[in-house]
């Protein structure tokens, strides 16, 4: 990449803005940072004035979060890493959106991989808007976020968590299987995805498999034990697994 990535700086913590300036000046010879501030309002003017192709912006601060500084801006034709103090209430919707985020006290290596990220995906995509900064903005106004950015061979999918009926481990890639008789390969491990969605609907029944309860057809007792799916796929479910899919299944509403 010969033309350096125009970069914002937008936290409130004056150590923070400067500490990343230095990562950036070390590490990071494809950046060229051309702008900070300590608030929404000086980040927003900013933004207008520099265009920047990528924004280091802080999740809380004082006046305002960094989503309502993004909420300024309909069409977002810049990449953006998240930083946060803490594992935030929005984190889930970020990992959800498949937007990256550094947590602080700032690891470098971290910091680096981040910034290695933004510049490959730009290298494969055209600038002009993230959709998954989109797909971020409308997880973030919902109760629950509602589209899972993910990765395939060809790019992005973004799902809807209920159109997943289960998903499947091999090795360290992942096999989504949608209601609509499709599947998808992700090179994600499977823990990602449990992490992500195991407060929904879905049940790890075996080291192998995650399952959308409310894709369960039945549960059979003998060989052990296994699932039936609604695409009737049958899934193992471990020994020691049994009793909580059983009283999960009881409790589960749809």
């Amino acid at each position: 990449m010969n033309k350096k990535l125009r970069t914002l700086i937008v936290d409130d913590e004056q150590d923070a803005v400067e500490f990343i300036t230095s990562l950036i000046g070390e590490y990071c010879a494809s950046l060229e940072v051309t702008g900070k501030a300590n608030n929404i309002t000086q980040g927003a003017q900013l933004i207008r004035e520099n265009k920047p192709d990528l924004l280091f912006l802080d999740v809380e601060m004082p006046n305002g979060s960094g989503f309502d500084l993004l909420e300024q801006f309909p069409e977002k034709p810049f990449d953006v890493i998240f930083i946060t103090a803490f594992n935030h209430y929005a984190i889930k919707a970020i990992k959800f959106s498949a937007v990256d985020y550094i947590l602080k006290p700032i690891n470098i290596n971290e910091f680096i991989e981040a910034v290695t990220r933004v510049i490959l995906k730009r290298s494969v995509k055209s600038p002009g808007g993230d959709e998954n900064l989109k797909v971020l903005m409308e997880n973030l106004r919902s109760p629950q976020p509602s589209r899972l950015a993910i990765p395939t061979a060809d790019g992005m999918e973004y799902l809807n968590p209920k159109d997943i009926v289960r998903i499947e481990a091999d090795r360290s890639y992942s096999w989504f299987f949608l209601s609509s008789n499709r599947k998808i390969l992700v090179s994600k491990h499977l823990k990602e995805f449990q992490e992500l969605l195991g407060d929904r609907s879905f049940f790890r029944s075996h080291n192998s498999h995650l399952v959308n309860l409310r894709y369960v057809r039945k549960f059979i007792r003998k060989e052990g034990g296994y699932i039936e799916m609604a695409d009737s796929s049958l899934i193992p479910i471990s020994r020691n697994k049994k009793d909580i899919f059983l009283l999960h299944m009881s409790r589960f509403r749809g």
